[in-house]
């Protein structure tokens, strides 16, 4: 137990890389605006993390801020949600799910925010690992613009939430004995297809258990191959010109693309790579 503590307490400290995967789940823009009440979907996903095999996050509410005057709470609409504990590393490599649905004053969209209970716990080879919560961690609050959501008919508004596993579990010294190794610090991003790239394709064997990164700038994004056939997917990706790592295990070699275009509303096919001892 110890030893598989300390090895997760390293991967943590030294990687803050994320991992991203959605659902094929399309729309169409379309010009309109928000001078209306409007309907709202809103779809869970999770960036991936190599260091657990489950993270259950405890989500009980979920509020979009809206700019009028009028309301009270401040602006603040809650919206339906199943409250519960979710395994968001099952919302990766090409799925999501219908997270809420609701209606939506005719007011400008500020920001959202998510109520954490304090049921957080990850797995990693069947050890089940508590995340505490502290109490300024409890509510996660976004922005919201046009840039990251979309109108996909008059009145129909449209985005998704990535809960990122990789970059929100933190390791947590500030309790004593194993069950406090482990913080809950929820790190978020809202985005919509259209508005952003994808990078989808093959690497093989999977004997390699490669971990694919898509990388500009300090920004690394990664996705794994999670059946025989070596696909991936890695969505919500900013338009602009990646490097392609693929990060062999098992003695295979590592592989690089240089200069893969990225652009918006785009779902770019990449090779199929087979690597190579």
């Amino acid at each position: 137990m110890k030893n598989t503590i300390k090895k997760i307490i390293a991967v943590l400290v030294l990687s803050s890389i994320a991992f991203y995967s959605c659902k094929k789940e399309g729309s169409t823009s379309v010009n309109s605006n928000l001078n209306v009440p409007h309907s709202v979907k809103i779809f869970l996903t999770d960036h991936q993390t190599p260091v657990f095999d489950s993270v259950f996050i405890d989500i009980q509410k979920l509020e979009v801020k809206v700019e009028d005057d009028s309301l009270h709470n401040e602006g603040w609409v809650t919206v339906a949600i199943r409250p519960g504990i979710y395994n968001i590393l099952r919302f990766r490599n090409g799925l999501d799910t219908l997270f809420a649905t609701g209606n939506l004053p005719n007011a400008k969209i500020k920001k959202l925010r998510l109520t954490l209970g304090n049921a957080n716990s990850a797995m990693k080879n069947n050890q089940s690992f508590p995340l505490r919560l502290h109490d300024e961690d409890r509510q996660v609050v976004a922005d919201l613009d046009e840039s990251n959501f979309e109108i996909v008919a008059p009145g129909q508004l449209l985005f998704w939430i990535d809960f990122d596993a990789a970059g929100s579990i933190q390791v947590d010294n500030s309790g004593s004995g194993n069950n406090h190794c482990f913080r809950i610090k929820s790190h978020i991003n809202i985005f919509t297809k259209h508005k952003s790239g994808e990078l989808e394709g093959k690497v093989l064997p999977r004997a390699a258990d490669a971990i694919v990164m898509a990388i500009i700038g300090t920004d690394t994004t990664m996705a794994i191959p999670e059946d025989d056939n070596g696909e991936f997917k890695i969505m919500g990706l900013k338009a602009g010109t990646y490097k392609i790592f693929y990060d062999a295990q098992n003695g295979y070699a590592d592989t690089t693309l240089l200069n893969i275009p990225v652009t918006n509303n785009e779902d770019k096919h990449l090779p199929t790579i087979s690597l190579h001892k």
